[in-house]
């Protein structure tokens, strides 16, 4: 039986760069991969599964007889390529989030709720946002188990969510400050010593954090603290659950933390919440802090799991936890979760044809 045909769009970006790293580590399940790109990269040779392969230009054309699509480009670039490529016959399984919140796009996550894959009337499917991608991981089994009420959230977001521009910026940024003990203990001169050299964020992010991720939403909103909320509710299948989200960008390379509160139907205790936890898929529990462990994206960045600790019941409310998740942006917040999902299509496929 031949092996389905995936096709990867933006194989030369950031993240799917990792794509085409987990493509090569992971048990293998597709039969030929082609890789997509801007005109621009379009001859450009990347190794994947140890074969080098060329860049091809993303034309109608490129789709011809793929049965997957991965893609990892900007919003706009979806909204125009996506359909053309399931009018070719391919399966899109989108990272952008251009279709996260319409009705039609299921917006999956794996280990949550893979059953939605099945309905997709427009041949595509939505990976989650990374922030959202590393929370629900942890939230999702303690909801299942003790009936998830309400959501407090404040996120820590690496400048990679930002992009290759973002992390380049961060580190220029550090350079400019390495060496001045006195930066930072007076105002203005953090900023001084940074210049203008902003790239993608509206302070500087060295020595600094930011109080704002995404664009404006309304309402004092940013558009990353909206995602937060609506894909919560739609990954969950709860369209009234209350989330109330604060996003900061902070000075970490990659790696997105969220520090959780949430509230739950039942009493919950600690232990019960780590032994839930503890037997979760994708999730790593790291929690001691006598002994200085705890999940911090300088571990987890280059790993797969979603890392929780500081797992502890609230005081004022035996219904409520308050714990802290980090997980690698780049691999279960973009490229993991869209191969994950790229594989249960191909699995499907195979079912469909023996």
């Amino acid at each position: 039986m031949a092996q389905p045909t995936l096709a990867v769009v933006g194989a030369t970006g950031s993240v799917g760069s990792v794509m085409l790293e987990l493509l090569s580590s992971r048990r293998n399940v597709w039969g030929e991969i082609r890789l997509i790109a801007s005109a621009r990269s379009s001859g450009k040779v990347l190794t994947c599964r140890g074969e080098e392969l060329e860049v091809r230009e993303l034309t109608a054309e490129a789709f011809d007889g793929v049965d997957v699509a991965m893609f990892d480009v900007p919003d706009d670039v979806s909204v125009q390529w996506a359909p053309i490529a399931t009018a070719r016959g391919a399966v899109v399984v989108d990272n952008s989030s251009a279709f996260r919140m319409e009705p039609d796009v299921p917006l999956v996550v794996p280990e949550v709720n893979r059953e939605v894959l099945r309905h997709r009337p427009r041949g595509i499917v939505a990976s989650a946002n990374c922030t959202t991608a590393a929370m629900i991981m942890a939230v999702a089994p303690l909801h299942y188990e003790f009936g998830l009420r309400e959501l407090v959230l404040a996120s820590y977001q690496s400048a990679s969510g930002a992009g290759q521009d973002g992390v380049d910026t961060l580190h220029d940024q550090l350079t400019k400050v390495a060496g001045d003990r006195l930066l930072g203990s007076r105002p203005g001169n953090v900023r001084q010593a940074v210049g203008d050299d902003l790239g993608p964020f509206p302070a500087p992010l060295a020595l600094n954090v930011v109080p704002w991720s995404g664009e404006p939403a309304g309402l004092g909103w940013s558009s990353e603290e909206l995602k937060l909320r609506n894909e919560s509710r739609k990954i969950l299948g709860m369209p009234a659950l209350k989330v109330s989200a604060t996003c900061v960008r902070v000075p970490v390379v990659t790696g997105h933390s969220i520090a959780v509160h949430a509230v739950f139907a039942a009493e919950v205790t600690a232990d019960a919440a780590r032994q839930v936890l503890r037997n979760a898929p994708g999730v790593i529990v790291v929690d001691d802090p006598e002994a200085g462990e705890f999940p911090m994206p300088i571990d987890a960045v280059g790993t797969d799991p979603s890392w929780v600790g500081r797992i502890r019941r609230a005081m004022d409310d035996p219904r409520a936890l308050s714990f802290f998740v980090t997980g690698d942006n780049r691999r279960k917040g973009a490229a993991l979760n869209t191969v994950q999902i790229a594989e249960l299509l191909a699995a499907e496929i195979g079912k469909k044809d023996s």
